[in-house]
């Protein structure tokens, strides 16, 4: 006995040091369009204390966020204090940002087209809050000292360095308050940008657009070419928010010329309930480093639906991924609910399968309790949800 268990002991280094040598792996999930529609905001207010909570939006994902190293979205809101308001000049209140950074997410996008909706104060208190919180971001900035410091926006985790870079076609005709920025889509000053990233000698650049056309399934011309300027310049991924509608998904595995693009992941919580709009999707890469060399290993989505259910005689909101929850229902999925969910997803699917490039669905097992997608079957990623 004591011999087997010598054996052992000695088996395991050998067995760990030969799995993977000189590789080291980074996961980042990208979600779409968080918005503070006025039904929302009322959802999340408790009366009895005046309080707000935002928690139930993330109650299903747990598991999702956390297996990612780094998790990005786009706030399409303020946090500009009171009074709150969802459409058109978007305010909601500071609990929302205490929710997502209680939920995991690392990186909020915050150059969109309601940057300005409250103005210079609105502006800079968004920066101030998510800053309070330690959430990073990057779209917007507070002066020209701080745009300097801060962009683009350079994280560093498991031996990766990664930068950021996000822009918006607009903010409504809203002008931008002096000395506060909002970082908008210039060819010119993006080819700066970006070359100013590649002298930091980052892993990846990652471009963050908020583009197209609202409510149209399929990208136009503009994104496409914005997409290989982008690409021709060496920033290879490209992720994009706006349209409130899904896009296709395109991975490029062209040797040395590597490339990936989601031109729109929907709405990831909003209170748009018409058909299309009442979902999108989270899109997770995957990057290797083997010894020098980076590239993309893994991508995939993750369909979500927003569902909105009554408690206590008033409307939750909660994101449900729609591939765990199309087969076996929480209590408060009612048969109206479910068939507008399965509508949502046939409709992605539909797009997706038929339009998408090397990038599969990630779909939940229900007897190994994992998710896999056609990349990887390998039934080792069981996520905690």
């Amino acid at each position: 006995m004591k011999y087997k268990i010598t054996l052992f002991i000695l088996f395991i280094p050998q067995l760990i040091f030969t799995q993977n040598p000189g590789t080291d792996t980074l996961s980042l999930l990208f979600m779409g369009d968080i918005m503070g529609h006025d039904s929302q905001i009322h959802a999340a207010y408790n009366a009895k204390d005046t309080s707000y909570n935002y928690d139930t939006y993330f109650t299903h994902l747990k598991g999702i966020i956390d297996d990612a190293d780094f998790t990005v979205a786009n706030l399409e809101l303020t946090l500009a204090g009171p009074p709150f308001k969802g459409y058109p000049k978007f305010s909601s209140p500071d609990a929302l940002a205490y929710s997502i950074k209680k939920a995991g997410i690392d990186i909020l996008t915050t150059a969109n087209n309601h940057s300005c909706d409250r103005g210079k104060e609105g502006l800079l208190r968004t920066i101030k809050v998510l800053d309070s919180l330690g959430i990073k971001h990057t779209g917007t900035f507070k002066d020209t000292a701080d745009k300097k410091l801060n962009h683009p926006l350079f994280v560093e985790k498991n031996g990766f360095k990664i930068a950021f870079l996000n822009y918006t076609y607009g903010t409504n005709g809203l002008r931008v308050p002096p000395p506060a920025s909002v970082n908008y889509i210039r060819w010119k000053k993006i080819k700066q940008d970006i070359k100013k990233a590649r002298e930091a000698k980052p892993d990846q650049i990652i471009v963050l657009f908020h583009w197209g056309k609202q409510y149209e399934s399929h990208p136009n011309d503009g994104q496409k070419k914005l997409f290989n300027y982008c690409k021709n310049l060496g920033a290879n991924i490209v992720i994009g928010s706006h349209p409130h509608v899904l896009q296709k998904m395109e991975w490029n595995k062209k040797d040395n010329k590597e490339s990936l693009v989601a031109y729109s992941l929907g709405n990831f919580i909003s209170n748009q309930r018409k058909r299309k709009r009442d979902g999108g999707a989270m899109v997770k890469i995957t990057l290797t480093k083997t010894d020098s060399t980076v590239s993309i290993s893994d991508a995939g989505y993750f369909l979500t639906w927003v569902h909105k259910p009554i408690k206590n005689k008033k409307y939750k909101f909660t994101i449900l991924p729609a591939s765990k929850f199309e087969r076996q229902y929480p209590d408060s999925l009612n048969k109206t609910s479910s068939a507008k969910m399965k509508l949502f997803i046939k409709d992605s699917r539909k797009l997706l399968n038929k339009e998408n490039l090397n990038f599969p669905e990630y779909q939940y097992n229900d007897s190994l309790k994992v998710w896999d997608n056609k990349n990887v079957r390998s039934g080792k990623k069981i996520l905690n949800n």
